[in-house]
């Protein structure tokens, strides 16, 4: 891979002599190579994304639920990131801590300075060059998006998440809108994309199943921990999942799942099955070719194993771990 990748700039080398095209390569290259040396050391722990408006002010409700998501999401043991701008961003960077805290800063026109709960940490702030880099690492890195209300940017990075966990792009991972109670943006929004949208057949019905709606952090930070009780992670291939699991399905489970997910499993049946994660784990997966069209029912599939009555074991006890070595 590293040959192919010296091959395509040997490609553009002869293609593009030009200033402009080779400034864009390497800023893109720049932001990357700065990102994974951030992100490397630090994937042991998931993290937590909060998307939200600058605009927030200290005195909004919305602040005060951001700073409040933040301080339950490390005291599970996750870690907070952010835009690292103001408003949303701030609140959340501030409930985390510097020590917990990462934050993905954008060059703009207007210069967006980090805000002060993340500029002094070291190593745990980033400077991209262009947004689409800067939103690779977001969905790269992230295990969980917390969305609060917000304009554009906000809606943008939703929709950008949404599109490519619907596409099958990024593997599964929770998708929070989060409000005060009294606050109806998201269901108004909502509301709209489910009659604009599901009404005339340009989504799934159970897409609506991508999101989970809470009205107060620790309702948002509970569902976060429940979608990783069971679930670990998710090898996703051209045509079969491996669902990567934190602990075995007894037999009469999984055939209990065969019944009640036939309509997502395109071809045989779901398989017990073990398989190696990130750090070269061995757990226990669930295997099976289904179709990428029926994400919605996917996470359908993941609810029902993340309520699973099983046996206690210490493995279910850690959601905010990424890497953890399983007892024998």
């Amino acid at each position: 891979m590293i040959e192919r990748a010296l091959v395509s700039l040997l490609q553009v080398c002869r293609n593009e002599p030009g200033f402009e095209e080779w400034r864009l390569i390497s800023g893109a290259l720049a932001d990357i190579s700065e990102a994974l040396e951030v992100f490397q050391p630090r994937r042991g722990s998931r993290k937590i994304t909060v998307f939200g408006s600058a605009r927030t002010s200290s005195t909004d409700p919305c602040y005060g639920l951001a700073q409040e998501v933040a301080i339950l999401a490390v005291a599970a043991g996750f870690e907070v990131m952010t835009g690292a701008g103001g408003g949303i961003m701030e609140a959340a960077n501030q409930g985390a801590g510097c020590e917990n805290s990462i934050g993905l800063n954008v060059d703009l026109p207007f210069e967006q300075h980090p805000n002060r709960y993340v500029s002094s940490c070291a190593g745990r702030l980033l400077h991209f060059r262009y947004f689409f880099t800067r939103k690779l690492f977001f969905l790269r890195e992230s295990d969980a998006v917390v969305v609060l209300p917000g304009g554009f940017g906000t809606l943008d990075e939703l929709f950008e998440s949404l599109t490519l966990i619907q596409t099958g792009r990024t593997p599964p991972m929770p998708l929070v809108l989060l409000a005060p109670a009294d606050n109806p943006f998201w269901e108004g929004w909502q509301r709209d994309v489910h009659q604009g949208l599901a009404a005339r057949g340009l989504i799934s019905p159970e897409d609506g199943d991508l999101l989970i709606v809470a009205h107060s952090a620790q309702q948002a930070v509970d569902r976060i921990c429940r979608f990783y009780r069971v679930f670990h992670a998710a090898n996703l291939g051209s045509d079969r999942i491996e669902l990567l699991l934190n602990t075995p399905i007894p037999p009469e489970q999984l055939e209990a799942l065969n019944l009640d997910f036939d309509d997502l499993v395109d071809e045989g049946v779901i398989q017990a099955s073990e398989a190696c994660d990130d750090a070269g784990i061995l757990r226990p997966c669930l295997v099976f070719h289904f179709d990428k069209r029926r994400i919605g029912r996917l996470y359908q599939l993941l609810d029902r194993l993340n309520g699973l009555d099983l046996p206690p074991c210490e493995a279910l006890e850690h959601p905010g771990q990424r890497v953890m070595h399983q007892q024998p």
